[in-house]
């Protein structure tokens, strides 16, 4: 039983990371000014289950000083501009297992040092991810990349463990050189490995903004509304515990009706909001993110 499970552990993986790297790929390659974050998704995410994988979250498309966790509403007009800089974080499941992955695409030649830093930083911080490795040093690996070409690090955004379902399993690799105890890198566990990048003028710490649009499911307990228990279970039914967003909801409820049973089980508890998190001074992040399972010589990088 138990080597079984552990073949289809690494199998699992080793598709959704084989999967995640060409979608990935495309998404870099693309011209995509013109167009719009809702088209951008909605690509991403069908190519995903084409090549026979599943979206393990709504495909983030962070412009400019957004870093993280935008995702295009249902029919989004939001379009890709010359002078932006686009954030393409992609994560693919098969049987809940995760790889999570991003991209940095830029048109503006004074945007491209900051995008290439961070692919920098991700390959040292790569580079020293073994197992045994401590999270710090990792984080002392992307601060050095980082700072020595005179940018900033985000401080308070960070890598982490992956579990079957679980995108954030609770341990946290730091993007700087952090003080104090730090868990070490175990074997036949997943860990995603993302630096995020902005400029010197920027403060290296992100904020919650007022836009909310990806949500999951943290409680099922009854919420004491029909409409919303029914609603409730239909989510679970469709996403566990992973991310989902308004338009994947759209062909139950029309969004409207979506919305508001969205907001009603936030209320109560039962969903989580996951707002979008902005730079301190408003300046633009580049982000770059490989999964990968350690090895005692070396790291199994399942994103390449």
């Amino acid at each position: 039983m138990h080597t079984n499970s552990h073949t289809n552990f690494f199998d699992c993986y080793q598709r959704a990371g084989k999967i995640a790297s060409v979608v990935r790929e495309r998404a870099r390659k693309k011209y995509h000014v013109g167009s719009t974050v809702f088209r951008i998704c909605e690509s991403i995410e069908a190519e995903i289950r084409e090549l026979g994988g599943a979206p393990a979250f709504p495909v983030n498309v962070s412009l400019n000083e957004i870093a993280a966790h935008y995702t295009a509403e249902p029919n989004d007009i939001l379009e890709v501009k010359d002078s932006d800089i686009l954030k393409i974080d992609i994560g693919v499941q098969l049987d809940g297992y995760i790889a999570d992955t991003a991209v940095t695409v830029c048109y503006d030649p004074k945007s491209e040092a900051l995008v290439k830093v961070a692919e920098m930083a991700l390959n040292e911080a790569v580079k020293v991810a073994k197992v045994d490795t401590k999270a710090n040093d990792i984080g002392a690996a992307v601060e050095n990349t980082i700072v020595k070409q005179g940018f900033k690090p985000i401080q308070n955004l960070s890598g982490h463990s992956l579990e079957r379902y679980t995108i954030h399993a609770g341990r946290s690799i730091p993007n700087i050189r952090t003080i104090g105890p730090s868990f070490r890198l175990s074997s036949n566990q997943a860990y995603a490995v993302e630096p995020f990048v902005t400029t010197k003028e920027g403060q290296g710490v992100v904020y919650e903004g007022r836009i909310r649009n990806i949500f999951s499911i943290t409680s099922r307990k009854p919420s004491k509304n029909r409409d919303a228990d029914i609603f409730l279970a239909q989510l679970w039914n469709k996403f566990r515990t992973l991310p989902f967003a308004i338009r994947w909801i759209t062909e139950l409820y029309e969004e409207q009706r979506a919305r508001q049973l969205i907001e009603l089980l936030v209320k109560k508890r039962n969903v989580h909001a996951y707002p979008i998190l902005v730079e301190g001074n408003g300046k633009i992040v580049s982000q770059a993110e490989h999964t990968l399972i350690p090895g005692v010589n070396s790291n199994y990088v399942i994103t390449l």
